[in-house]
Parts: C-alpha cells; structure tokens; sequence
C-alpha cells in the first residue's frame, strides 16, 4: 500500500477550548487509485491532508496520536528535514486557492524552475526548460512565451493548472488535491478534473481528492471516504455509495445534489448544522440532524460497522438506510 493513515487524531487549542478536528481517522490509497474524501467544510479532510504532509500550523494545531505510513515509513516519526526531503519529490499537494499558494512577486517559471535546482540539480537553463515543458503537459497554451508571467496574469483556471504542474514536476507517488475546483466555474472544472485524472493515469500516481462536492467525483474516484465531525462515517467504492448510501449523512449529501429530473423541486438541504468540534454531541455526532436517529444513537458512538468487504459505516441502523428507509 502506497498511503496508510492510521487511528489519527489532531486537535487545536485554543483561548476558548479544544477542538478535535480529527479523531481516529483510517484510510488507505494505492499507486494508479483515486480515493475521494468528502464531507460539509469542518469535517476534518484537509486537517488530515495537512498532517499527512506534514504542514500542519503547530501550534495550535498537534497531532495526538496514530500513524500515517508512506512506502512502509511512519511519517511522524520522522525529523522535519526528512519530511522537507519528501514533500514534491515523493508527496506532493494541490492548494485550494491557487492564487494564494503562488508567490505573487516571482514568475511561474521561476516557481516552476526551483524545484528542479533545488531537488534536483539542473542549471537554470535545463530548469527553465523543464518549467516549459510542463506547462504545456498541463495544457497552458503558448507555454514558451508564458513561462515568464506572474501569476496575477492567468486567469483562475490557468492557475490551478500551473498548480498542478508544480505538484507534478518531481514526479511524485501521490498527490493530495485539496478542493482543486472552488471558485472555477462548471466548464473549467470538469477540465481540470480530467485533466488529473489523465495525469493521475499516465503517472500511475496515488491521488487523494478532497472536496465536499458528490457531483465533482463520481466519474474519477475509485473510492470514497465520506466524514463528518472529524470521522470516517462510511467508505465504499464509488458505484456502490452512489447507488445506495450506507449513512443518512451521505444520503442527505446525495440527496442535495441538483438533479434535472427535479427540475422545480426544493433543493434538499440537511438539516442544522455541522457541530462545534470544541463540543462534539454524545453518541453519533450526526444524530441532532439525523431523520433515522433514535436512543442509541443519541448514547453510544457507532464503530465503522462492515457493511461488506470493501464498505464500512458508522451507522447503527446501517442496515435500514442501505434499504432506503431514513425516516
């Protein structure tokens, strides 16, 4: 196995309390798999992404406990040069906000160019050579006579795929894009989602996608990891969870995304809200907003139950929201 995160847990302090942001996450990724991980903002995916590599605000950020295995080795316990050593060689990563992540002041090339002198050795003439042919594998037309521009000269769309390059560039085994489409609009986000797809192929990388957006990952993930309130609630391959959700919360998720056979329907939308993670409910942190939730519920936190081999979910009543019955 490429990825391994084990029984993870990261918590914030602060002045007004803890906040357990993630708590005992599992998850797993292999070479040439996609593993989407979904869930309402809050719900702990990126918090986990940072930790994975390793570039999480310490303090207040702190990972408490678990393991997160790379090719075997557990990242946490190595030194902070050896995780430098590994971030864009082995693991790499696609922000959010591009714009934000590259440095305004220089060029994209010269961004691009670094990571070949740095890691690699080049002059800056091959550097800039393979900055160029970069952009152009990630489709930025007129690469040659772009290389020189800042980044405040791309458009949103042209700058999510420099991202991309940058994450490319040393070729590493898994890449983790986190929300790699907010803020683009529907066309250029399907682009860019085929675009990493075709990348993730040819590359035989790992990727992790995270995203709160069903609709973004039915057609690349292989598997998906859906959470809420620092949890894994339910894990399938994409067919299955698609077809029949295993979660009232993936079922709500689902159930909220436009459909045009609904055309002049209300919008479903889950009721209240995420919780405070300073103040997580008892039992299962979804049953406040849950139609299914009963005593149980409301007492005892699930475990991630097995629905079969490859599907988990922490349900108590996993069984009945399988069948469709949530209410």
């Amino acid at each position: 196995m490429l990825l391994e995160v084990r029984d993870l847990h990261v918590e914030f302090r602060t002045r007004d309390g803890v906040a357990h942001a993630v708590n005992g996450v599992d998850y797993a990724v292999d070479r040439g798999e996609t593993l989407a991980v979904l869930g309402e903002s809050g719900s702990g995916k990126s918090v986990t992404a940072q930790a994975v590599m390793g570039i999480l605000d310490t303090p207040p950020g702190r990972i408490t406990g678990g393991r997160v295995l790379f090719r075997g080795r557990d990242l946490l316990a190595l030194k902070e040069e050896e995780r430098r050593r590994l971030r864009g060689a082995d693991l790499a990563m696609v922000f959010q906000d591009a714009l934000s992540a590259l440095n305004p002041v220089l060029t994209v090339g010269a961004q691009l160019a670094e990571l070949f002198t740095v890691h690699r050795g080049m002059s800056r003439k091959e550097a800039r050579a393979r900055a160029v042919e970069l952009m152009d594998r990630v489709r930025i037309p007129a690469a040659a006579q772009r290389v020189g521009d800042y980044p405040h000269q791309f458009s949103g769309g042209m700058r999510q795929r420099i991202m991309i390059a940058m994450a490319l560039a040393l070729e590493p085994g898994l890449i983790i894009a986190d929300e790699p489409t907010t803020a683009l609009d529907v066309t250029v986000q399907a682009q860019v989602m085929d675009l990493l797809a075709e990348l993730q192929r040819e590359y035989d990388m790992g990727l992790i996608l995270i995203t709160h957006d069903l609709g973004v990952v039915a057609d690349v993930a292989d598997r998906i990891a859906v959470m809420y309130a620092g949890r894994i609630v339910e894990r399938a391959p994409v067919h299955d969870l698609y077809k029949a959700p295993a979660h009232p919360y993936t079922r709500g998720l689902l159930d909220s995304i436009p459909r045009l056979d609904r055309k002049g329907r209300e919008l479903y939308a889950i009721k209240g809200l995420p919780p405070n993670l300073m103040d997580i409910p008892p039992g299962c942190a979804f049953h406040p907003r849950c139609p299914m939730a009963r005593d149980v519920c409301r007492a005892q936190v699930p475990p991630l139950y097995e629905v079969d081999e490859e599907r988990g979910s922490a349900c108590h009543f996993w069984r009945e929201c399988l069948d469709g019955r949530t209410g």
